[in-house]
């Protein structure tokens, strides 16, 4: 009586192996793209560390972030168009156009922001940044994050 030839054991190893080889390639290619590459700490070209610039208020409060999505649009109180990526935020009271460095207080990151818009509309919160902000200043996925806004004024040099 003559069987059906088998499958070996080292063909079922084999495929295994490969298999195991090709999700560890693609998850080499994929991990890396999923990564963020932004730095809530780079230096804003003329802010910060300029000598010309000063705190000239300091607000402490919640914020939340917005996007193309959550706005219904993608124009600004200020005119411009809104990016999710760019470095700009929405007061209720500030000139638009004020630089602001926002600063997460559970992570102490910060960014420069200017003001292009209106908001936020929720009691309790004092400023909306876009997605990307959040990113960077790291509460995209919470929503909402404790915040120091220190609003930054250019110092008046003498005889201005």
């Amino acid at each position: 009586m003559k069987t059906a030839p088998q499958r070996g054991l080292n063909t079922m190893n084999m495929t295994r192996n490969l298999k195991s080889v090709a999700l560890a390639i693609a998850g080499v290619i994929l991990i890396p793209s999923c990564a963020n590459t932004g730095n809530a700490n780079t230096k804003h070209p003329t802010l910060p560390s300029d000598p010309q610039y000063a705190v000239k208020s300091v607000q402490s409060g919640k914020a939340s972030w917005y996007s193309v999505k959550t706005n219904y649009g993608t124009r600004t109180a200020s005119g411009q168009r809104l990016s999710n990526t760019a470095a700009t935020a929405a007061h209720k009271t500030l000139p638009l156009g004020t630089q602001v460095r926002v600063t997460n207080e559970s992570n102490g990151k910060s960014e420069v922001l200017t003001i292009t818009d209106r908001g936020p509309y929720v009691k309790g919160r004092i400023i909306d940044v876009t997605i990307g902000a959040a990113e960077r200043l790291g509460f995209v996925s919470r929503g909402v994050a404790a915040v120091r806004v220190e609003v930054l004024g250019k110092i008046k040099a003498e005889g201005e």
